[in-house]
């Protein structure tokens, strides 16, 4: 790390642990939500961006993860910790029997396929009411805790959600660093190539897909114990297009680009509503904006900026 980063840094970390206290309380929830988004979008993010799959089954993984907790604590007086473990468990053994066969399908057969999956998994969260609760839910999840400390309140959860949050994206990172974020990178530019350099296509995918659903699982988790209430209304295709949203919007190949990606779907909504009616209109507007206009994503087109910028610099300088 430069040496000239630090005070950077410094002052980001003194605005992020001061933020949940300083924003009226609402806001101080949509930073959480913005956490657990991001948690959800990271798996999405490594996916698209790093494998070049569509995933639209992340709300599968995400309501896994939220009824394990709240079938754990609520019906079986478990400590929270078991429902973590179960959800993340079940999460990626799914993940691992499903994508065996499904990640061999290719472009928009594959992105049919997660679909499909996601959709199923809605309605049999709506049929087997028996565990999940149907549309009446399972309510009284009990909030977490950390050494008898409550985090019964927005500006408590927030910093475990964001902590989690971080942990995740340091383990993204130093993924996409490694061997096999190389490995990742010649797959997405050129699946022939990379399986003539011995590459196995298939494992590669699906242990990305098994670390997406881990991702996911963990922000449904966090998102029971923060809402204290779970239903198949949350767990709907939509939310599955909500989540491939963030890597879209923020940039698939930058992780920093998720954070920005959460940020846009939780507040811009939240902002616009304030508007009217035609506040879905024009959020639907936003997103066309900048499908169009930065197909890269945001990240993408402020690294642009930058490099212009350097460049147009040295240009002066010579």
């Amino acid at each position: 790390m430069k040496p000239r980063t630090l005070p950077w840094l410094a002052l980001g970390l003194v605005v992020w642990a001061a933020l949940p206290f300083v924003v009226p309380r609402y806001m101080a929830d949509l930073l959480v939500f913005t956490g657990i988004y991001t948690v959800a979008g990271l798996g999405i993010g490594l996916l698209l961006g790093h494998c070049g799959i569509v995933n639209l089954a992340q709300a599968t993984f995400y309501g896994l993860g939220a009824y394990a907790s709240a079938y754990c604590t609520v019906m079986m007086g478990l400590p929270s910790i078991v429902g973590f473990i179960v959800g993340a468990v079940i999460s990626m053994a799914l993940a691992y029997v499903i994508g065996r066969p499904i990640l061999r399908l290719t472009g928009y057969f594959l992105a049919l396929g997660t679909l499909a999956l996601s959709a199923i998994a809605s309605a049999l969260f709506f049929e087997w009411d028996w565990l999940t609760g149907g549309t009446l839910g399972i309510g009284g999840i009990p909030k977490l805790d950390l050494l008898g400390f409550a985090l019964d309140r927005p500006s408590r959860y927030y910093f475990l959600v964001w902590i989690v949050a971080f942990a995740c994206m340091a383990v993204a990172a130093n993924l996409v660093d490694s061997r096999t974020g190389l490995m990742l990178r010649a797959m997405r530019d050129s699946s022939t190539a990379a399986a003539a350099l011995s590459v196995d296509l298939q494992s590669l995918r699906t242990r990305v897909f098994v670390v997406c659903a881990l991702f996911g699982s963990l922000a449904g988790s966090l998102f029971a114990h923060h809402a204290s209430f779970v239903s198949t209304q949350s767990f709907t295709v939509d939310r599955s297009i909500n989540f491939l949203l963030i890597p879209v919007i923020g940039g698939a190949t930058s992780i920093p680009g998720i954070v920005v990606g959460a940020l846009f779907i939780t507040f811009l909504p939240e902002f616009l509503s304030k508007l009217g009616d035609f506040h879905q209109i024009l959020f639907g507007l936003a997103l066309v904006a900048v499908v169009v206009l930065v197909p890269d994503g945001l990240m993408g087109a402020l690294g642009r900026l930058r490099k212009r910028r350097v460049a147009a610099g040295n240009g002066h300088g010579g």
